[in-house]
């Protein structure tokens, strides 16, 4: 087993690298490296922005966090929805998936501990990749030189995921909110594949669907995913036979990590202890 120990410290090293070129642009990486030799557990980490918006950059002081305790974080971009609907990024973030693991011992990185982090939008995108690993259509990209490599992870930790994007979009409506109803609209083309890429939809239609545990952080006064969405869920993964461990910071809302405060801390160290949970029960992505 990979040792971490959440409350060790590490300096660590920040750079950026190409990870996947599509027609439009070049997708960048960015590697948070713990400094030292021994192989450190291994975290993708997928922004959120409502599939529309944001970058890499977007839940840096989290991955800053993760990274300094002896993980090795890379976050990714993922195309936006303009650019391209669903299910492009998480095509995108199933080829991160098996490209980290190719590459992760460049990093002293162990490959096979890896679990992958995901916020709002990249918490779906997450959710997806876990309980999909061998989707052929989520697998498009070939990884050149390393076919072999599955898109399989160790676990899942998310924050404010849009666990059912149905039920998210309904709440939009409800709260006559044109841009966000604009963001599921744009995403989801055609409309039908809300439906089909719906996590809860799939636990509610009896799919074979694989579940790696799973952290659910959500804030009490999120008004954008609803704590009734989440806690619904959570209840559907625990009753497929998935662990689950739901986790409601009252007073919080949709983003509230994006600020220093002791909630935002407390969201670090559950994130930190889940992984250490994760890794002593001996949770592998092979």
């Amino acid at each position: 087993m990979t040792a971490y120990n959440p409350a060790a410290k590490f300096d660590i090293k920040i750079s950026e690298i190409e990870y996947f070129k599509t027609p439009k642009r070049a997708l960048l990486a960015r590697v948070y490296q713990p400094q030292g030799a021994r192989p450190f557990p291994v975290l993708l980490d997928l922004h959120g922005g409502a599939w529309n918006n944001k970058d890499r950059n977007a839940n840096a002081p989290m991955d800053e966090a993760a990274a300094k305790s002896g993980l090795l974080v890379v976050a990714i971009d993922m195309t936006l929805a303009p650019e391209a609907p669903y299910p492009a990024c998480v095509q995108e973030a199933s080829y991160a998936v098996r490209w980290l693991k190719s590459k992760a011992i460049e990093w002293n990185g162990d490959a096979s501990t890896l679990g992958v982090l995901g916020s709002s939008s990249g918490g779906h995108v997450a959710q997806l990749l876990g309980m999909k690993p061998n989707d052929a259509r989520y697998n498009a990209h070939v990884l050149a030189g390393a076919p072999g490599i599955n898109t399989r992870v160790a676990y899942v930790a998310t924050r404010s995921p849009i666990s059912d994007p149905f039920a998210r979009f309904k709440q939009a409506e409800k709260m006559k909110r044109d841009h966000m109803i604009k963001n599921s609209t744009t995403f989801f083309n055609p409309w039908e594949a809300i439906h089909e890429g719906n996590p809860q939809e799939m636990l509610d239609r009896g799919e074979k669907v694989e579940l790696p545990p799973l952290l659910i952080m959500q804030g009490g006064l999120d008004d954008n995913v609803i704590p009734a969405i989440q806690e619904k869920f959570s209840a559907s993964y625990r009753k497929a036979g998935g662990h689950c461990q739901y986790e409601l910071f009252e007073g919080s809302t949709h983003e509230w990590v994006a600020q220093p405060s002791p909630a935002t801390d407390r969201s670090h160290q559950m994130l930190k202890a889940f992984i250490a949970q994760q890794l002593q029960a001996g949770r592998k992505a092979v």
